[in-house]
């Protein structure tokens, strides 16, 4: 056992289920562990590294600001935060901004806002959050509450009171619970990350606004894993006509820094007044200039390749053998395999010099960065290929 491991094994909570090697440097799409050994990531660590390890542009952008004002407090202004701002209001048409550092966090200010709204125009009583099953919004204790799955929820009773889970794609079984509970939002993933790589039907979705007119609630949109170009769309949403009365992001818009970000639209932009919500790190300066960075590159022509690579994945993986089955959208795939589990292909593809994921419905998961050159990308899919097809007997 490498000293690193044994010193992370001392001291570190065991909170993580460690893969066996010890990264330490990393270029592009490409890493390497303590002895030398090349990964191909398509991980892209849990879809942060928008543009791989050590993106020189988002590099540069992160430097020139630490050496300029590396932090300071929000009770001052700094140019980063606004115009990270100005740039995810613009090119969403959503109206301002409450940064933080992490989805956790955006998903917490979401529900903050949804019920403070739902008390003001609904009623007192109108505090239920509706998340969907085989969902995932974070780890603090309310979040985990309006996760739907019952596996994270075990350990940590008594949760956050006022969510209730619905099953996905089915707006009957969704107005049911409508009826049945004063509702504040209907919080969504369009694509179920951990959850399975789970794409919500777009029918689905734009019902869902339908019934938000008949009944008052407000429709957030949770984008910590889909947004930021993931899916092929700057947002997930983008695919459908909704326009989301709240979204949440984090992971890609950071690029490697801690941030998230929860967007209100035009229903809740002012629900907030100084002292309702605080962040000691949030905007900070050197994070939201690397976000800045990140996002400026995303424009359609970089999110065209972004399909593209995608159909060239889903192309690829279709009736191979020991696959039974594709999920997902842009660069955001599950792969579910005909035999074994998910956990051991994971460890077999990293014998074989990849990096990948996994997700509920005993699936691989595949994030791999955004501008991952073809010919990585090829040399991976040969090693997962290769993984999958042993396992089939």
């Amino acid at each position: 056992m490498s000293g690193i491991k044994e010193l992370d094994q001392c001291y570190v909570a065991s909170t993580y289920g460690r893969f066996p090697a010890v990264l330490k440097e990393g270029k592009g799409s490409e890493v390497f562990d303590e002895d030398g050994k090349r990964y191909i990531d398509m991980g892209s660590g849990i879809g942060v590294n928008l543009f791989g390890y050590s993106d020189e542009v988002w590099k540069q952008a992160v430097v020139e600001q630490l050496n300029a004002l590396q932090h300071t407090s929000n009770l001052y202004y700094t140019g980063p935060c606004a115009k990270l701002a100005e740039q995810l209001c613009r090119r969403t048409g959503l109206k301002k901004v409450f940064f933080c550092n992490s989805g956790a966090e955006a998903n917490e200010c979401a529900i903050k806002a949804a019920r403070r709204y739902a008390e003001i125009n609904l009623g007192p009583e109108y505090t239920t959050i509706i998340t969907l099953n085989n969902s995932f919004h974070g780890r603090t204790l309310t979040t985990l509450a309006a996760t739907g799955q019952a596996k994270f929820h075990e350990l940590f009773q008594p949760l956050t009171p006022g969510f209730v889970h619905a099953d996905a794609n089915d707006l009957e079984g969704l107005e049911v619970l409508l009826k049945a509970y004063p509702t504040a939002a209907v919080m969504i993933e369009c694509v179920q990350g951990e959850g399975g790589v789970n794409v919500l039907e777009t029918s689905y979705i734009e019902g869902i606004t339908k019934l938000a007119e008949t009944y008052g609630f407000l429709l957030i949109d949770d984008e910590v894993q889909t947004g930021n170009g993931r899916t092929g769309k700057l947002f997930a949403y983008m695919h459908t006509d909704v326009v989301p009365d709240i979204v949440t992001t984090a992971k890609g818009l950071g690029g490697g820094l801690p941030i998230g970000a929860c967007m209100l639209g035009g229903k809740v932009q002012d629900i907030f007044h100084p002292g309702d919500n605080g962040s000691t790190f949030g905007g900070n300066p050197a994070v939201c200039a690397g976000a800045l960075a990140n996002l400026n590159r995303l424009d359609e022509a970089f999110l065209e390749e972004v399909n593209r690579k995608s159909a060239h994945i889903f192309e690829r993986l279709s009736n191979q053998p020991g696959i039974r089955s594709l999920s997902g959208k842009g660069l955001m795939i599950g792969i579910e395999p005909e035999q074994g589990t998910a956990a051991s292909l994971a460890q077999k593809i990293l014998e074989g010099g990849v990096l990948v994921l996994t997700a509920g419905g005993n699936k691989v998961r595949l994030l791999p960065p955004l501008n991952i050159p073809d010919e990585l990308l090829d040399e991976a899919l040969d090693v997962i290929l290769q993984a999958f097809a042993s396992q089939k007997g």
